[in-house]
């Protein structure tokens, strides 16, 4: 198998040549392919078979221990000018860059097989989809994007008709720690890895293409790339509203896309509708409204906290078909991570016998490739070749104080700069400290594949007069009360808290003006059989003014870092909340419009 586009067998000729593999194989997507690879790889060691009674297709990867995470510091976006890259990624001029990558791929792939994985991010037929082709010397990284992307002959046929695509060459080379970048071209829509077999840094279509380069087309060609669930919430009247929302990775995105409703609202006809848990491209629609599609086709999804209260939809399409990363195993061969049961298991995450003063047994990073489909709550619209439309547009962080449970935008400059002002606690999911706060604007600072300052501007860009733009939010589940306890139960009762923001998007319900924005009355939150505490409501909406002017202090400090870039109405719109926050008195009740 071949292609009929001269540019890309021109490209695969070029890399091979640089690359000198043993074989080439171009790789078509079908069932008999991926149960090959599978094959291979558990003949090789790379892949272990799980318990074929109770986990059948499922088989666990272990990764070498040095190579666990995202590697933020050794991610380049290398762009002409240093400026269009900014101040939030680490920089490379092109030049230094592929001199540079084009001496570590030199023979790096004798005596392996290089593979040729075209995909498509998004619905095949979908006009905001787009696609690339991934060269890559690792099998792995192959059956993963086959579970991610819409892979093989189909996409193939679709860069023909469209006559480009993304390039991506990928190797996991020796995996030396010293040896490792991932380098991105936006300017060239191309992009290279090499040293690691991670996910984030290996598979190519997900944070690389579908965020790194996508946003900068997207700002070219008028559309937004996010790193954002997109999740349908039914209510009982049978009406849908699709929302779109951000979080840093680790804080409960794939929770909240599949999640759960409580029994009372389970039973008065609550229905939640799960089209993507990590990644949103939108673009406005005919009718003004953004429209919404997930361009990937499967989750790669953190494990440990992963269990039957906190995400049985995800726990449930787990039981087949799936690749581990780095997680557990019991004694008869089930994958095990912390938070699934109160079981013991046999090995750690290294293949080593568990042992309690060693740390976890499953890596905190851990994760689970699994198509999208095997998902109970997988949405009859997934695959919509127009997306949905968006009705909310959700910004959220890990914040133990400060920020209230939830609280609205009074309009869209003021909610982008919510979504610049973002701040959460670091994760597992990136290499480095963990539980340290940084400002994370949208959830995008280690994906935005160009200057901040322009990607604000490019939100704002959106406002038009004939635009009927999405409402946004801001939530937070994770606030403490002063013993260290969340004051929220989140998880299914998350719900609650989009119940009233899907009344807002449908103006039937009030809210209460701050000078930082609008909050729910603790009235019109349904809190039907929940044992919370007066006092904790009160704190979960409470507006600490000293605290939300240190905030804004600090942002202004923050915005200064981009400099005369920096878009003067996100400016001139923390000013106004400064000033809102100094002259206010008491709060009051809001109209529903």
């Amino acid at each position: 198998m071949t292609s009929t586009l001269a540019a890309l067998n021109q490209w695969v000729d070029e890399m091979a040549r640089l690359t000198q593999p043993m074989r080439i194989h171009w790789c078509d997507g079908s069932p008999a392919e991926y149960a090959a690879l599978l094959a291979q790889m558990l003949t090789r060691g790379e892949l272990h078979a799980l318990n074929a009674q109770t986990h059948p297709g499922c088989t666990l990867h272990r990764s070498h221990p040095g190579d666990v995470a995202r590697v933020e510091h050794l991610t380049y976006i290398c762009t002409r000018a240093r400026d269009d890259a900014g101040p939030n990624n680490p920089w490379m001029a092109p030049q230094e860059a592929h001199a540079r990558m084009d001496a570590l791929f030199a023979g790096c792939m004798r005596g392996r097989t290089l593979y040729v994985v075209p995909y498509c991010m998004g619905p095949i037929d979908s006009p905001l989809a787009r696609c690339g082709v991934e060269i890559t010397d690792n099998a792995y990284v192959v059956a993963n994007m086959r579970l991610m992307t819409r892979m093989g002959a189909p996409a193939l046929a679709r860069i023909e008709r469209d006559g480009y695509f993304v390039r991506g060459l990928h190797s996991t080379g020796e995996l030396d720690p010293e040896r490792r970048f991932i380098m991105h071209f936006p300017e060239e829509l191309s992009i290279q890895s090499y040293g690691s077999g991670y996910g984030g840094n290996a598979l190519l279509g997900k944070k690389c293409h579908a965020l790194r380069i996508a946003s900068w087309q997207a700002r070219q060609e008028g559309w937004l790339a996010e790193h954002m669930l997109i999740v349908g919430i039914q209510n009982p009247q049978g009406q849908t509203h699709y929302v779109a929302a951000a979080f840093p990775s680790a804080c409960g995105k794939t929770n909240l896309s599949m999640l759960v409703p409580p029994e009372d609202m389970r039973r008065a006809g609550w229905k939640v509708w799960t089209v993507g848990d990590d990644i949103c491209w939108m673009a406005p629609g005919k009718d003004g409204r953004l429209w919404a599609i997930n361009p990937e086709a499967g989750f790669f999804g953190v494990a440990p906290g992963t269990g039957a209260r906190t995400n049985p939809n995800a726990l449930a399409m787990l039981d087949h078909d799936t690749i581990f990363t780095n997680v557990a195993t019991t004694a008869d061969g089930q994958p095990w991570w912390e938070g699934l049961d109160g079981r013991v298991p046999a090995l750690d995450w290294q293949g080593r016998p568990f042992d309690p003063a060693r740390g976890p047994a499953a890596h905190p990073n851990s994760r689970f490739t699994v198509s999208a489909r095997q998902c109970p709550s997988f949405s009859p619209r997934a695959e919509d070749r127009q997306g949905v439309p968006i009705s909310a547009i959700i910004f959220g962080g890990r914040r133990e104080a400060l920020l209230p449970l939830v609280f609205e935008a009074r309009d869209w400059a003021h909610g982008v700069l919510m979504g610049a002002a973002m701040g959460s606690e670091t994760t597992a999911a990136a290499s480095g400290a963990v539980g340290v706060l940084r400002r994370d604007p949208m959830a995008m600072k280690p994906f935005c594949g160009y200057n901040f300052a322009d990607y604000f501007a490019h939100w704002l860009s959106f406002d038009q007069p004939d635009a009927k733009l999405p409402r946004v939010f801001h939530v937070n589940w994770f606030r403490k009360g002063s013993d260290g306890r969340f004051l929220w139960p989140g998880f299914g009762d998350n719900l609650r808290v989009l119940d009233w923001v899907i009344r807002r998007c449908e103006q039937r319900m009030d809210a209460v003006e701050t000078p930082i924005g609008l909050l729910p009355d603790a009235r019109d939150l349904d809190l039907t059989g929940l044992d919370l505490a007066p006092a904790d409501l009160s704190e979960l909406l409470h507006i600490d003014r000293a605290g939300w002017d240190r905030e804004l202090t600090q942002l202004a400090e923050d915005f200064a870092a981009y400099g005369p870039r920096l878009p003067a109405r996100l400016e001139h719109e923390r000013r106004r909340v400064l000033a809102a926050l100094n002259a206010s008195a008491s709060p009051r009740r809001a109209a529903s419009g």
